[in-house]
């Protein structure tokens, strides 16, 4: 049977869970370095993100943002092109990795991200340590960009083109 995943917008309602799976070795592992400030973010709603959470039969498993990198208020990727999106995902608890719920939800927020006629292109930045989430990626199409620093972290950028998207969404 397939596995359905819901998104919905997270809320304040989320912060406890939120601030639990940020403590998880796998999820420090994944994204050491920040701080999301949940308590403040999850208040906040701008037109250039959207914060969701994941969840199978009304269970939450997971977290994804999505940004247009351009309007980001930190500037986080830098100076970026208008009509990209850059996406976060986590799967909250460990017992929830490779059971297919992360590339369930990366199906949909790629279809979310190309829904907007103007997006050209989605951007991950992995950690470079994490091979693990470098296949994942490839497995969805996304193509190495370059290796970059933001913050203290080393990274390797991501990009899926909507060309890239729509072939294989045509193809299946």
């Amino acid at each position: 049977m397939e596995v359905v995943i819901n998104l919905r917008s997270a809320t304040l309602d989320d912060l406890d869970l939120l601030r639990h799976w940020d403590e998880q070795p796998h999820t420090v592992a994944s994204d050491p370095n920040d701080d999301w400030g949940w308590e403040v973010e999850l208040s906040k709603t701008p037109d250039w993100r959207e914060q969701l959470i994941a969840e199978v039969d009304g269970c939450p498993i997971g977290f994804m943002q999505i940004i247009d990198p351009a309007r980001e208020e930190s500037h986080y990727w830098g100076e970026v092109p208008a009509d990209l999106r850059a996406i976060d995902i986590w799967i909250g608890e460990e017992v929830n990795l490779g059971k297919g719920y992360g590339t369930k939800m990366m199906q949909l927020a790629l279809g979310r991200c190309f829904s907007s006629p103007t997006a050209s292109a989605v951007l991950v930045d992995p950690l470079a340590s994490n091979t693990r989430a470098h296949r994942f990626y490839e497995r969805l199409g996304f193509r190495f960009v370059e290796n970059r620093r933001f913050g203290e972290d080393d990274c390797r950028v991501y990009r899926l083109d909507r060309a890239v998207y729509l072939e294989a969404a045509n193809k299946s």
